[in-house]
């Protein structure tokens, strides 16, 4: 086994593992990469995730053999995922091997649709909820009438958020941005296992549900070091 140092950009600074083999060894986070590096110390090998250009889709989580990872980019729709999600990914997958579904993952005020199968991202939707609700003054909880509502008739958001406003309603906000959003993600969770990566899961938790969508809520802090025990096996770097 190797020791090894990750590095991954976070909003501000920078977080670093450093880890021998799949173990984690020691973790820190600091505005500046050189802080995280001195209290680290010092590693035979470091990754900095996102280095390079992204891996275009349809393409694995965790390609063998690989030197480093990447975001992940899709030409259509154009879209970005940083990787960071695809980090989390790779943890949801380390404990589900061969899982089809759709991972609905939430990094700061961006949403991310991501089909899986066969061990690779297919196709992703990002939408930008997580921001307009911060906008709107939207609530963490979320009002059924108002989401069933905006689901069956999305052209009437507009009208709906107006409403939900003069009204003072900020669940139905959340509501009606959510309605709209599966709306306009329809084809990655109808018929599909959803697994909601998130630190607030609650909002799309409700929403699926409401669809009798079979969702499991994963807390992205617990998914880190899995994901980077599989990156480090990718990698060569870790037995087994």
């Amino acid at each position: 086994m190797t020791r090894w140092i990750a590095l991954i950009p976070e909003i501000p600074g920078t977080a670093g593992y450093l880890l021998d083999g799949a173990r984690i060894e020691r973790q820190a986070s600091a505005r500046t990469e050189d802080a995280v590096r001195a209290d680290l110390g010092d590693a035979p090998r470091m990754l900095r995730l996102g280095d390079g250009p992204p891996d275009r889709l349809p393409t694995a989580i965790l390609p063998q053999g690989t030197s480093g990872l990447p975001a992940l980019e899709q030409v259509a729709p154009p879209d970005i995922i940083g990787a960071s999600v695809r980090l989390w990914i790779a943890g949801a997958l380390a404990s589900r091997p061969h899982w089809d579904g759709v991972i609905c993952a939430t990094q700061g005020d961006v949403t991310h649709w991501i089909h899986i199968s066969a061990d690779e991202a297919v196709s992703a939707q990002t939408v930008l909820t997580p921001r307009l609700v911060t906008a709107l003054g939207g609530a963490a909880s979320v009002d059924a009438d108002a989401l069933a509502d905006t689901l069956s008739r999305p052209e009437r958001l507009a009208a709906h958020l107006r409403q939900a406003e003069i009204a003072g309603d900020h669940a139905a906000l959340t509501g009606h941005l959510l309605g709209a959003e599966l709306a306009a993600t329809r084809p990655y969770w109808l018929g599909q296992e959803v697994l909601v990566i998130s630190a607030t899961p609650a909002p799309h938790m409700t929403a699926l549900e409401a669809q009798s969508v079979p969702a499991t809520a994963l807390d992205p802090a617990e998914l880190v070091g899995q994901g980077l025990a599989a990156l480090g096996k990718a990698m060569g770097l870790s037995e087994g």
